[in-house]
């Protein structure tokens, strides 16, 4: 059975009873024959149909909101904000998805010859808690307009949105079985990866699990996509609006209760402005509400839940105990739900978890370094590489910087990290490999074909 639990009440919302392998097997079996029928539909159709899933979103928005907010906790203007930013990717891609996959001709000794792009089949997404629509949305979204068919393994705390997104697709006359849930936990998806229909896997979530994926599907010589962790570095130069640059700070740190991949979480800054950062900083973190997460005023909710809060709250003792200095929060509170405080640590050093690791919630590391040089060195000083900002009033270096010397994904200047449809979005490193959204996103799950005509 899988459950899913406020994070906020501690209570079970309710409880799922998990397919059985059979049904599994008839699922895919199932999307695999919708599939064989969608490849043929024209763009056009897929089109109205995909116009029809961002209609549905903003109609429901509030409701599927709530659900947001009920699973895992996560603001409910937050939870609101996600739901229309999925009605976006919807529309992005009816309006796109014709151009950016029609034939591309190339000058060959050929009378003609060309690039063709076909769908690959069912396509499996493992996708996680924290954006539960999102995350779903961004590959569901140019899949399907792509012409292929999705199956979705989601975390097994927000089944309730699971379910919800595949009735998006339903009550958008989608064809039945096209996309589809399954409601099951991990152990199962090795079954599912070697199943012949299913022909790709994207996943987002932790490195481990990304690995993992990796491996079984690199076994059957399937085809993957992987967006994993990060531990994205903000750097602040001497020459950065530091007023500005802090309240940006804080707000990208603190997005989703911190529990974001492209989450501001090193903050890298150069030593003759450190203490006048440090103190905005800390000011705005202390000023955030935290509460109730249906309650618009506050700005942070429970984490998705107690074990995942109290395996922060260790990683923030064990680095106090390696020397960073505690600044604010950093303690449990006494109070139902899985809440963590605004938390900030100073003299953050290599060998703490607050400079080598992945910290999912709302805690902030402070490092001072002594100028650009150092900066760029510590920014580009993890396993990490998913996302990366500059702060600076020289727009022309810093967007030197971000161009040629900082090692991820999306480099921002003067904002903070954030996906966009319109952008391809990935990491390196082991943020993963791959990209989502854009036209690259697309293309991704595509038998990308040379046809050649002597």
């Amino acid at each position: 059975m899988l459950q899913s639990i406020n994070p906020y009440t501690e209570e079970v919302i309710k409880t799922y009873p998990e397919h059985s392998r059979q049904e599994i097997e008839n699922i895919i079996e199932s999307a695999d024959k919708a599939f064989l029928s969608w490849q043929k539909v024209e763009f056009k159709e897929r089109s109205a149909l995909m116009k029809k899933a961002g209609n549905v979103l903003r109609k429901k928005k509030d409701e599927f909101g709530e659900i947001m907010t009920l699973e895992m906790g996560k603001p409910i203007e937050q939870s609101i904000a996600e739901v229309e930013k999925c009605a976006w990717v919807c529309d992005y891609y009816s309006e796109n998805a014709e151009r950016f996959l029609s034939d591309e001709l190339i000058e060959t000794d050929a009378s003609k010859s060309y690039i063709s792009y076909r769908p690959l089949g069912v396509v499996l997404a493992v996708m996680p808690w924290n954006f539960p629509f999102w995350q779903v949305f961004r590959f569901a979204a140019p899949g399907l307009m792509a012409g292929n068919a999705g199956i979705l393994k989601h975390s097994s705390n927000v089944s309730g949105c699971a379910l919800a997104i595949e009735e998006v697709f339903k009550e958008a006359r989608f064809p039945e079985n096209l996309f589809r849930t399954i409601l099951v936990k991990s152990s199962q998806m090795e079954f599912v990866i070697e199943h012949s229909l299913v022909k790709a896997v994207t996943l987002t979530g932790s490195v481990p699990a990304g690995k993992a994926v990796a491996t079984k599907a690199g076994s059957e010589l399937k085809k993957t996509v992987l967006e994993l962790g990060g531990s994205d570095p903000y750097v602040i130069l001497e020459d950065a609006d530091l007023e500005e640059a802090s309240s940006t700070c804080v707000t990208s740190r603190l997005i989703n209760g911190g529990q974001s991949c492209i989450a501001a979480k090193r903050f890298i800054i150069v030593e003759s402005v450190y203490a006048e950062f440090e103190k905005l900083f800390v000011e705005k973190m202390k000023k955030v509400k935290m509460g109730d997460p249906l309650i618009k005023e506050n700005l942070l909710g429970p984490q998705a839940s107690v074990s995942l809060r109290n395996e922060l709250h260790q990683q923030v003792l064990n680095s106090i105990e390696r020397g960073a200095n505690l600044l604010i929060g950093g303690e449990l509170p006494k109070m139902k739900g899985a809440f963590y405080p605004a938390t900030v640590l100073s003299c953050v050093k290599k060998g703490m978890p607050a400079y080598d690791e992945e910290l999912f919630g709302p805690v902030a590391a402070l490092i001072k370094v002594k100028n650009e040089k150092e900066a760029i060195e510590t920014a580009n000083d993890s396993i990490f590489g998913l996302g990366a900002a500059i702060f600076s009033r020289d727009v022309s270096k810093a967007e030197e910087i971000a161009k040629k010397k900082l090692n991820a994904g999306s480099c921002f200047i003067n904002s903070f990290v954030k996906s966009d449809p319109r952008l391809p979005f990935g990491g390196v490193k082991q943020s993963g490999y791959g990209r989502e959204l854009s036209v690259f996103g697309i293309r991704e799950f595509l038998n990308i074909k040379t046809v050649y005509v002597k």
